[in-house]
């Protein structure tokens, strides 16, 4: 897909969601950009906060979040949206305007006479609230301009400033980027460190493993200063994707690291594991014998991000960092092997934090489990026509557009009508459907990335526990909540009280509020008849307005201390207060309600049927893959005696396809046992052409 493909398809996502939602343009502008930005490690986090004042020149769109939680860094956004199907320009006076407006609107916020006369229920005093209690722990501020046009060939950059000694850069994020970011995963610049030129000089590097063409392996030392420059440079871009999202969820520096850094600096390099820590592409000198790392090409720090950012923080602090060093094992890995490679380095160096892969990758078996059904599952007719449509999970970026990539018009025209675009949805989102009925808002009010990666280990530990509750009954219901969930936005914008602003927090704790005292009622919504019908119903509707209203009037108290809304709706006290509201539910929509006993057996039912399917599919799974592979898996096991004499002999059956074909239960201890040989280093995948 190319740049101009890319823009009007996304223009194109733009309008319909803000029209099947019932949201400002420039509100799903933001959302959609701003998560590509957070993909990319520009951002932690962005929150919307939508103020202009053109007489006076002053404008911002949102930040990236609280200062504090990304290590005294303070990130304004503003955006610049052309609704117009072909690329526009954006001038280098154009950018120059756009980041003197947010310039102006910081300088305002700090001001508190300015801060007082805002309205203080307003997004744009809560965040000129936030910068001016924070202001002495931030340390730097980044502007960053947000745009669906293409920025002028001319403009190659824009000089750091300075605010208050605050050092500013700027970040342009343009349609080029976006769809660079979008199709590629390569929407940033190279991460290009030259050790002996911005970093004190070249480091002393051992090689460890040199025998794979495609990927080579260094032992070094790191020097803490060095690390922490290093990170106060790039930030977050250094912590592959996956491992970044983990590190979000987990919170504060810890505490033990911060400890020995404070007091014993110079036993950190005993008392720490390290990083490790993979690049594209490494620059060594060979001085007498002795090689030197002289420079390294996107290096990603895939386990350690917890030690790097304690150490930059302990800079930040003015520590003495001069005895503090930190090992670090690199591996080189070519990019056309990161895809498959860096993931892989990525779980397994963390498996000392008990990270499993549901935590981090999209083709863990839950996410294939769902995307099998999306294609396959067909929603009813809510129209009473014979057309029936899919909801098309996208467990990995660009699906969507990669199946109906190479199309023709008339196929794409019948791909768009069953699967049309306001009914996909992705890991994310699916995480934001489900943990509001898990009844937790505060978690969804963090944004979509820490969100994922709180409902990542959840669904990796039950996933462990019984992956059989992930079924098609299962299926549907998380689809029945995603309408419910799609719904309450549209009801919360139509409210007479709604004047814009904090809609996601208010969907949140509405729909967490309406699932808590239903639970406490030993009542349960029948997910089943919102399947059927493909939409909530006009009980639930009116319930859920009843809620949101008094939702909103919790989100916009605040108590005393805290001034920012969108802070205040991450908290868990927000959660408390409003999951104490006593709220007249109307009779006709507790009359809706099915037992929970109901709702269980439906469960059991489910469970039981997706437990049967499991072993059909796994006996089809054994034969495909031919008597051939399971000699193959069988010779490799007993050769490293990796299997017990009952192993053995299942793999032996497996043997004979097609002449006599295990029984389920068989094959599907085959396929675990395989799962236990690849663990051990088993190279060969089960496919149907094994």
């Amino acid at each position: 897909m190319d740049v101009e493909e890319f823009a009007r398809d996304f223009l194109q996502d733009v309008l319909a969601e803000s029209d099947a939602d019932g949201q400002f343009v420039e509100d799903v502008f933001f959302q959609k950009s701003c998560e590509q930005l957070m993909e990319a490690g520009e951002l932690d986090a962005a929150d919307r906060v939508p103020y202009r004042a053109p007489a006076r020149g002053i404008r911002v769109d949102g930040y990236g979040g609280d200062p504090v939680e990304a290590a005294g860094t303070l990130n304004l956004i503003v955006l610049d949206f052309q609704p117009a199907q072909e690329i526009g320009r954006l001038t280098g006076t154009e950018m120059d305007a756009a980041f003197r407006r947010l310039s102006n609107y910081l300088r305002q916020a700090l001001d508190e006479r300015w801060r007082d006369a805002l309205e203080e229920t307003s997004p744009a005093f809560g965040l000129a609230d936030l910068i001016g209690q924070r202001w002495q722990s931030i340390a730097k501020i980044r502007f960053l301009l947000v745009s669906n046009r293409e920025l002028s060939e001319r403009v190659d950059g824009r000089s750091a400033a300075d605010i208050e000694g605050r050092t500013v850069t700027y970040s342009v994020w343009d349609i080029r980027r976006l769809h660079a970011q979008a199709t590629e995963g390569y929407g940033r610049e190279d991460i290009e460190i030259d050790l002996e030129e911005d970093f004190g000089g070249a480091l002393p590097i051992l090689p460890a493993q040199q025998s794979e063409v495609d990927h080579q392996s260094y032992l070094a030392i790191v020097p803490g200063e060095v690390l922490a420059e290093i990170y106060d440079r790039w930030g977050a871009r250094l912590l592959e994707q996956n491992v970044r999202v983990f590190l979000q969820a987990r919170g504060k520096v810890n505490r033990g690291i911060r400890i020995t850094l404070e007091n014993e600096p110079s036993m950190f390099f005993a008392y720490n594991n390290g990083i490790t820590a993979t690049a594209e592409e490494v620059d060594i000198a060979n001085d007498g014998g002795q090689l030197l790392l002289r420079g390294l090409r996107n290096f990603q720090i895939v386990n350690g991000g917890q030690t790097t950012a304690s150490i930059h923080v302990a800079k930040l602090r003015k520590l003495d960092l001069s005895r503090t060093f930190v090992q670090m094992k690199l591996s080189v890995v070519t990019p056309d092997k990161a895809t498959e490679l860096v993931p892989r380095i990525s779980e397994y160096a963390n498996s000392q934090n008990r990270v499993s892969a549901a935590d981090f990758f999209a083709n863990h078996p839950f996410h294939v489990r769902i995307e099998g059904f999306s294609r396959r599952i067909h929603a009813p007719s809510p129209d009473g026509t014979f057309r029936q449509s899919k909801w098309f999970y996208e467990r990995a970026r660009g699906q969507y557009a990669d199946a109906r990539a190479n199309l023709t018009d008339a196929q794409r025209k019948k791909f768009d009508l069953e699967n049309p675009r306001k009914q996909l949805f992705t890991k994310t989102d699916l995480a934001k459907f489900l943990n509001v009925w898990e009844q937790r808002p505060h978690e969804v009010s963090l944004g979509a990335q820490k969100n994922f990666a709180a409902f990542a280990r959840r669904i990796g530990q039950a996933w462990r526990k019984s992956p059989d509750d992930f079924n098609e009954a299962w299926y549907r219901v998380a689809v029945a909540k995603a309408i419910v969930f799609k719904s309450t936005e549209r009801i919360v914008s139509d409210q007479p009280w709604y004047q814009g602003g904090y809609r996601a927090n208010i969907v949140a704790y509405t729909i967490a509020k309406l699932a808590h005292d239903v639970s406490d009622l030993n009542r349960a919504v029948d997910f089943e008849a919102i399947w059927r019908q493909q939409l909530p119903g006009s009980t639930l509707d009116d319930a859920v307005a009843i809620a949101a209203a008094r939702v909103h009037g919790v989100l916009v108290e605040p108590p005393a201390g805290i001034s920012n809304v969108t802070e205040w709706a991450k908290k868990q006290a927000c959660w408390e207060r409003v999951r104490n509201l006593d709220i007249a539910w109307p009779d006709a929509f507790i009359a809706g309600l099915i037992s929970a006993e109901e709702q269980r057996n439906t469960a059991r039912t489910a469970r039981r049927d997706q437990r049967e399917l499991n072993g059909i599919e796994a006996q089809i799974a054994v034969v495909n893959a031919g008597a051939q592979f399971w000699l193959d898996a069988l010779e490799w096991g007993k050769a490293r005696r990796l299997l017990t004499p009952t192993e053995a002999g299942i793999l032996n059956a497996a043997t004979r396809v097609p002449a006599r074909t295990p029984s389920d239960k068989q094959s599907s201890k085959a396929i675990e046992i395989l799962a236990k040989l690849h663990s051990e280093g088993y190279p060969k995948e089960l496919t149907a052409s094994s």
